[in-house]
Formats: C-alpha cells, sequence, structure tokens
C-alpha cells in the first residue's frame, strides 16, 4: 500500500535535511558534509595511521580483538537462536526468500544476555568512542546467517542513506562493527566494500513506500545506487573484501558503499552487527515524511551509552 493522507511523504526535502534522497528524479552524486573521524588518536586505542586509514577507506579490520573463548560462546548462541523455532515467527526475524531459514535476527543485545555483553565490549566500544568522538549507543543489533548453498546476497548500498531518510539519522556520526564468529573467505559471501566510497553521497531515485522495511529486509530495491553510479565508485576506489577467520572484527564507516555476494559454497558465514551511533546524533523525524521505522531495526526510545564507563 502507498502512502496516504494518514502518512504523507514530502515532495521536497525539509530544510534541515543536508543529505536530501528519494526525491529527484536522477541519481545525484555529492561529498559528504561531516568528519570521518570524530575523536582523535589520544581518544582510544586507534593509531595516529589508524585513524588516517579509515579516514581515507573507510574501515578498519581487526584479526584478534575476540579471544576464542568469547568467539565460541557467542557462536553457541548463534547456534542456539538459529534452532529455535519460536524465534522464526517474531517481528525481529528476517526469514530467507522461498525457504524457513532464518536470515537475520534484530535487536539481539536485547534479547540475547550474550550479545548484550558483546554489545558492551569494551574493546568494541572503545574504538566506536574514538571513531564517533562521543560516548554511542546501539542503534541497531542484528544477526546475519549466510547459510551454505543458498545464502541470498544483500546488493550495494550506504546504510546512512536509509537512517537518514527512513530513521531520521542527521549526520554521518556513525560506525558499524561486523564480527565474525564462522570463517569469512572469498568465497562464501564475505562483505565487500568500495574503499573511498564514503566521500561522497549517493542520492537515490524513488519514493519510499510505506512500511517499506518489511520488503527491503528481504531484498533492498528503494535506496539503492544505480549502475552508473556504482561503475564510477567502482573506477575510482575499486572493492575490496576484508575476509578473515572466525573471531575478526571489521569496522566500516555509516556511509562506505558494501554489499555481499550469495553464498553457494558449503561454507556458511554467521556474523553479528552491531551499529554505534553518537549520543549527539540521535534520530529526528525521518527525512522521507513516513513514520518512522520499529526500534528494533532503529532504536528511538533508549540512548543509554553502552561499554564500561570512562574514569
Amino acid at each position: 500500500m502507498g502512502a496516504d493522507a494518514r502518512t504523507p511523504q514530502l515532495s521536497r526535502p525539509r530544510p534541515d535535511d543536508r543529505y536530501p534522497s528519494r526525491f529527484g528524479s536522477e541519481v545525484l552524486i555529492t561529498r559528504r558534509l561531516d568528519p570521518v573521524v570524530w575523536g582523535s588518536a589520544s581518544d582510544g586505542p586507534l593509531s595516529e595511521m589508524e585513524l588516517n586509514f579509515y579516514t581515507d577507506n573507510g574501515y578498519l579490520h581487526f584479526d584478534d580483538l575476540l579471544t576464542p573463548e568469547e568467539v565460541d560462546t557467542c557462536l553457541q548462541e548463534l547456534q542456539r537462536l538459529r534452532t529455535d523455532e519460536t524465534i522464526k515467527h517474531a517481528e525481529e526475524a528476517v526469514i530467507e526468500p522461498g525457504s524457513r531459514e532464518l536470515r537475520s535476527l534484530f535487536a539481539v543485545h536485547r534479547s540475547s544476555a550474550v550479545l548484550k555483553r558483546l554489545a558492551n565490549h569494551p574493546k568494541l566500544v572503545a574504538i566506536a568512542r574514538q571513531l564517533l568522538g562521543s560516548e554511542v549507543y546501539i542503534h541497531q543489533s542484528r544477526i546475519n546467517y549466510k547459510g551454505g548453498f543458498r545464502g541470498k546476497e544483500f546488493y550495494w548500498h550506504s546504510d546512512f542513506e536509509t537512517w537518514h531518510v527512513e530513521d531520521g539519522i542527521p549526520a554521518m556520526r556513525m560506525v558499524s562493527c561486523s564480527i565474525a564468529l564462522t570463517a569469512n573467505t572469498p568465497y562464501n559471501g564475505p562483505l565487500m566494500i568500495i574503499p573511498g566510497s564514503h566521500q561522497r553521497y549517493v542520492s537515490c531515485v524513488g519514493a519510499t513506500p510505506e512500511n517499506h522495511y518489511k520488503a527491503s529486509l528481504k531484498q533492498q530495491d528503494i535506496g539503492v545506487p544505480d549502475d552508473v553510479s556504482l561503475s564510477q565508485l567502482v573506477q575510482d576506489f575499486g572493492i575490496t573484501a576484508p575476509t578473515g577467520l572466525a573471531g575478526s572484527v571489521t569496522f566500516f564507516e555509516c556511509n562506505v558503499m558494501h554489499g555481499s555476494n550469495s553464498n553457494i559454497t558449503p561454507l556458511p558465514r554467521s556474523n553479528v552487527f552491531l551499529v554505534f551511533n553518537s549520543v549527539d546524533n540521535t534520530p529526528v523525524a525521518p527525512f522521507c515524511g513516513l513514520p518512522p521505522r520499529p526500534p528494533f531495526i532503529a532504536e528511538r526510545e533508549d540512548f543509554t551509552p553502552v561499554g564500561p564507563a570512562r574514569a
């Protein structure tokens, strides 16, 4: 059902919309208006070299932030959640199109004590605080299962475009953290990134349908760049896939263009995603004019900082 009188969409950008998207009839690529790194080398564990790499490329990859024991505990929890049939009927669950396999499960830092501890992990939170230059809270958490043989792809997109348009996040002051609980190889549909693409903002075409999240979590067709824009970004920046064994962690900037291929290997790929947002960047009314998405997808109620208290 399209938008109606109860849920009017805006026909033009609001005055406070610094990153308008889905209003025009053609894709536009503009420069970002926000810093990439909001903190400094003295604010946390990352070195000046690592901060510069993140500024230039939009991601950082680590092989050993978590201990083997921590990884094993989380993997056991993922297996428990995946085999719980009641979870597949929850609103937070996304089922693979054409099957009854669990593809994603949202708000896991609320439903699982194990994954709540992970969301508060001192090493992860310290990096997020440093990159964002403030205390942070969880905007979104989820498990992504990509099973062997038939794990589906997810098309190229910038998370910020959706979080801005549909959730009302004002600024590019967020960072995602992908934690591999099984090996992410070049062959089993790993995260792919266009490094450097976070320095540009791709304004997409196509008005946002009402309750768009219900379809977009399975297959995203709105808020994705066109082929010409993607070709230009890849020509300018290339593609990288930060793979690693179980326990490897990739932080990637909210506006960096990324996606993943399908998995036709027998090797499953299971990751936990944590999205940290600055407590100074909380959402306003969505910039598309529609009602906000549910809090299990985009937190709007609890901005309590995560992690240990600072000394």
